[in-house]
């Protein structure tokens, strides 16, 4: 029972933190510290990284209508320019594949931990005030998903490899990769959301085949955590989702910078002080 309590506040926690530029991954492997599930490394390895599916999936319900090339009431011009946009998601996870494939088991054994989520915490918080300060009067390039080109959705592909490191944050590097190459904050959060789907639920199945080679099982209450913490991040990444794409239309994401930095000192204070 005690552990179902803690899956829904995980799935609180990756819901809020999945597509706010503050890392959930970070948080998560955070909150681990303090709220530990009586259950076996290997499924909360497991867990803390499906768990994001009930994230994507709010993406998918949220923009089921711009993603999907078969609506009907699209034109012929809108269903092209839907069938460009997952070309060029596709294009852009490939780097993030490359890299992350090989490297999965090495990063969990040795970059899983507080002190490499605290820098890169505070590292992306410095830079997302310095980028947002340095692009204050600066007009974006792409301001419409459909004029982003190839090229720049690959650099923001590239930009999510840093991703790969706990603590970075996958929208914070893609959204700041965005930036940097001249998108608008909306379109940029938009590409970030789109790049999640194929890379969390691979990501996911990565994690589930692993999980499952190694004789793990989700018969009984394992079954039921899991599917509460997914569905818990599903309804609060919808709502998180809905805020974000609000906040941006008036305000930039300096305070998310803020609040990495600041979060940052007070994980690595605690763990110097009390570890």
């Amino acid at each position: 029972m005690f552990d179902i309590i803690k899956a829904i506040i995980l799935g609180i926690v990756e819901g809020v933190t999945e597509f706010l530029p503050i890392s959930s991954t970070g948080h998560l492997v955070l909150v681990d510290e303090f709220i530990q599930m009586e259950q076996s490394k290997a499924f909360v390895d497991m867990f803390n990284v499906v768990i994001q599916l009930g994230a994507i999936m709010a993406v998918v319900v949220i923009y089921f209508n711009k993603l999907n090339p078969w609506a009907t009431q699209k034109s012929s011009l809108e269903k092209k320019q839907t069938w460009t946009l997952w070309k060029k998601v596709i294009v852009a996870v490939i780097p993030s594949v490359i890299v992350g494939l090989p490297l999965n088991d090495w990063m969990d054994a040795h970059l899983m931990n507080w002190l490499v989520v605290s820098i890169a915490l505070i590292f992306y918080g410095v830079l997302f005030i310095v980028i947002e300060n340095r692009n204050a009067q600066t007009q974006p390039k792409f301001s419409d998903l459909n004029t982003l080109s190839y090229k720049t959705a690959i650099t923001i592909g590239l930009f999510q490899v840093l991703s790969l490191i706990p603590g970075t944050s996958r929208s914070g590097s893609t959204i700041l990769g965005g930036i940097m190459v001249g998108t608008s904050r909306y379109v940029a959060a938009e590409f970030s959301f789109f790049l999640a789907i194929p890379t969390m639920f691979g990501a996911s199945l990565l994690k589930l085949y692993k999980f499952f080679k190694h004789g793990g099982s989700l018969a009984g209450l394992q079954g039921v955590i899991l599917a509460v913490g997914v569905l818990v991040s599903f309804v609060i990444a919808y709502i998180s989702i809905r805020f974000l794409l609000n906040y941006i239309k008036t305000k930039d994401f300096k305070i998310f910078g803020w609040y990495r930095i600041i979060l940052g000192i007070i994980v690595i204070g605690y763990f110097l002080i009390f570890h």
